[in-house]
C-alpha cells in the first residue's frame, strides 16, 4: 500500500487552490487533475522536509526559488531514482504551478523557466526480421482476404501510418507503366506527401483495384459496412496475422517501423524522412542509427572484410 504523503495545511490549501482553477478553466479529465494534484503534493512534501531544521515550516509558493526547483529535479534523478518520464511530468506540474502564480501576482517573476527537463531515451522500435516478414505475408496470404493481403503488403512497401491507410481513396493511388506513387492527404498534423511506389507494389495495387466497385468510398473500407475502416479494426487485423504467423512482441506500427529499417540501408537521411512524413530529422536518425550499429556490429566479426559486401543481397522495399 503507498504511504500517504503529509504535507502542511498552507501547503495543502495551496493545491487546492490551483486544482480548482484548473478544474474550472480548463476540460483536463478528473484523473489528469488527480496527477496534478499528486505531483504538487509530492513538492511541497519535499520542500518542507528538505532542509527545513525549523519545526512546523509551512511551504509558501514565494519561497520557491530556481535553485530549490533544481535541487528538487536533482533529487528525484539521484536519490529517488525516478524515470525521466516522471520527473519531466512533475517539472511540467510545477512550471504550470508557477506561471499561474505569476498571472495572479502571486511572484513577480517564474522561477521554473530556467529549469531544463531531464533527456528521455527514446525507445529503439524493435526490427521486424525477414523471416516475421515473410510469415506475417503467408499467414496474410492463407488465411486474409484480397484486401487484407493488400493492406499488409502496402503498409509493409511504404510505411504509412495505420491512420493513413485507413483514409486512402482510389483516387490517392496514382500507377503508370514504370512508376507510380500514392498520396497521403492528411498525415500527421494534416500534413500531405507522396510516397512512391515499387514495381511490388503498384502490381498488389493494380490486382486489387481491378477488383474494387468503382463507386468505392475508400481504398480499404470495411467489409462489413462499405465505410471508413478504423484504425482500431485496422491494428485487430493486423494482430490477427501476425497471431497466425506465430510473431510477438511486435503491433501494426512495427510495419512501418520494417519500412524505416530497410529503406534506411540505401536512402539519403532527407529523402526517407520526406517519404515517412515525419517533421524532425531525429526521428528518421532512429532506423539510421540502427543500421548503422548493425553494420558496426558485422564489421566487428572475425574476417569481415574477407567476406565481401551483402548490400546487393538486400530487396528492395
Amino acid at each position: 500500500m503507498r504511504e500517504a504523503i503529509e504535507v502542511s495545511e498552507p501547503g495543502g490549501q495551496m493545491i487546492k487552490n490551483f486544482i480548482h482553477v484548473l478544474a474550472t478553466h480548463t476540460n483536463l479529465s478528473p484523473k489528469t487533475l488527480r496527477e496534478y494534484a499528486s505531483d504538487l503534493k509530492h513538492f511541497v512534501a519535499w520542500f518542507e522536509a528538505t532542509d527545513r531544521t525549523d519545526e512546523g515550516v509551512a511551504f509558501r509558493i514565494e519561497d520557491a526559488d530556481t535553485p530549490t526547483l533544481i535541487r528538487y529535479r536533482e533529487a528525484m534523478q539521484e536519490t529517488m531514482e525516478l524515470k525521466p518520464a516522471t520527473i519531466n511530468r512533475r517539472l511540467i506540474t510545477l512550471k504550470r504551478l508557477f506561471d499561474w502564480a505569476v498571472s495572479e501576482a502571486r511572484m513577480d517573476h517564474d522561477p521554473s523557466k530556467p529549469v531544463k527537463l531531464v533527456p528521455e531515451e527514446k525507445a529503439i522500435p524493435r526490427q521486424m526480421t525477414d523471416q516475421e516478414e515473410a510469415a506475417l505475408l503467408a499467414a496474410t496470404e492463407q488465411h486474409g482476404s484480397l484486401r487484407d493481403q493488400t493492406i499488409v503488403f502496402v503498409m509493409l512497401h511504404t510505411g504509412l501510418r495505420p491512420m493513413e491507410v485507413c483514409d486512402l481513396i482510389p483516387d490517392d493511388i496514382h500507377i503508370d507503366e514504370h512508376s507510380g506513387y500514392l498520396t497521403v492527404r492528411a498525415g500527421l498534423r494534416n500534413k500531405s506527401r507522396e510516397v512512391p511506389l515499387n514495381a511490388a507494389c503498384r502490381a498488389v495495387l493494380k490486382n486489387y483495384l481491378a477488383q474494387l466497385p468503382l463507386d468505392a468510398s475508400y481504398l480499404f473500407a470495411s467489409e462489413k459496412t462499405g465505410a471508413r475502416l478504423t484504425e482500431r479494426a485496422l491494428r485487430h487485423l493486423i494482430h490477427k496475422y501476425m497471431k497466425a504467423a506465430l510473431i510477438e512482441g511486435l503491433r501494426a506500427h512495427d510495419l512501418r517501423h520494417r519500412f524505416g529499417y530497410v529503406m534506411a540501408a540505401d536512402t539519403e537521411l532527407h529523402r526517407l524522412s520526406q517519404i515517412m512524413g515525419h517533421d524532425r530529422l531525429n526521428s528518421t536518425m532512429i532506423y539510421v542509427k540502427t543500421t548503422g550499429a548493425e553494420l558496426q556490429g558485422e564489421a566487428e566479426k572475425p574476417e569481415a572484410g574477407m567476406r565481401g559486401s551483402r548490400t546487393g543481397d538486400k530487396a528492395v522495399h
